[in-house]
C-alpha cells in the first residue's frame, strides 16, 4: 500500500495578509470611526480628502466611494438595480462593521477598484 503524505496549502489569501499586517498594527479610535464613516455613501468622498493622510481611513474610503458610485448607477436600472441595492446595504454594512472593528477589510471585486483609486 502507498502511502502519500499531506502537506497543507501554503496559499494565503490576500485578505488574511492584510488583516495580519494590520492586527500588529495601531488602529486609533478616532481612525476607526473615520473609515467606518466612510461607507455611509457620501461622506465617503469626503473621507477621502478630509483623512487623506490617514492610511487606514483612505483604504476604506476608497472600497466606500465604489460602493458609492455602483449605488448611483443601480437607481437608474429599474426594477433589478433596486432590487441590488440590497446587495449594496450588505456591502456598507459589512464595511461598516469591518473598519470600526479596526480591520482592513479588501472586499471582493469592489476592493480592486477602489486600489485603481488614485489619491
Amino acid at each position: 500500500m502507498i502511502q502519500r503524505s499531506f502537506k497543507p496549502s501554503k496559499i494565503i489569501r490576500k485578505n488574511k495578509l492584510i488583516n495580519i499586517y494590520m492586527a500588529n498594527q495601531q488602529v486609533s479610535q478616532d481612525s476607526k470611526l473615520f473609515a467606518a464613516l466612510s461607507y455611509l455613501w457620501l461622506l465617503s468622498v469626503v473621507m477621502l480628502f478630509l483623512k487623506k493622510d490617514d492610511e487606514f481611513v483612505k483604504f476604506h474610503a476608497k472600497q466606500g466611494t465604489v460602493i458609492f458610485a455602483v449605488s448611483i448607477i443601480l437607481w437608474f436600472i429599474p426594477i433589478l438595480g433596486w432590487m441590488l441595492q440590497v446587495a449594496v446595504l450588505i456591502a456598507v454594512v459589512i464595511g461598516f462593521l469591518k473598519a470600526y472593528s479596526g480591520e482592513k477589510y479588501k472586499m471582493p471585486v469592489i476592493g480592486d477598484l477602489a486600489d485603481k483609486i488614485n489619491i
